[in-house]
């Protein structure tokens, strides 16, 4: 029988972490490039999961950590491997980390239009916050 692992994604990864983004519908954004990925690798090693089932990466979790407060990105799993613990799995991994860097709060970052997403999370105990919105402004280079 098959053990997922979760454990912190390396610098040869990268693409595989794209590939698996790509394939699980992944909402995009300007920072899905593997620029971007090697420089959160080598600015926080830990903060960059990957669930691994046989060898195989098969999601992926950001759980980052500013000093403040903890904050997730890039939950994403194959199709063919939801439902099967692997989100819940690293989001448990990725509270532990938080937990011991000294996170007090974590946020997750979803897209509102992704019922399934939004279903899990609140599965999980988190609570969608109708009190707050979020800005965001694209700073790539001219």
């Amino acid at each position: 029988m098959s053990r997922l692992e979760v454990r912190p994604a390396t610098g040869d990864e990268v693409e595989r972490v794209l590939a698996l983004w790509r394939r699980a519908d992944a909402h995009p954004s300007v920072t899905d490039d593997a620029a971007s990925i090697r420089r959160l690798v080598l600015r926080d090693a830990g903060a960059l999961l990957v669930a691994v089932l046989d060898g195989a990466i098969v999601g992926t979790l950001v759980a980052a950590w500013d000093g403040w407060r903890g904050n997730f990105y890039r939950l994403a799993v194959l199709p063919e491997h939801r439902r099967r613990g692997v989100a819940r799995a690293l989001v448990e991994a990725g509270e532990t980390r938080l937990r011991a860097l000294g996170a007090a709060r974590v946020t997750a970052i979803v897209v509102t239009a992704d019922a399934p997403a939004i279903a899990f999370w609140r599965a999980t105990g988190y609570e969608q916050q109708d009190d707050r919105t979020r800005f965001v402004k694209n700073c790539a280079a001219d």
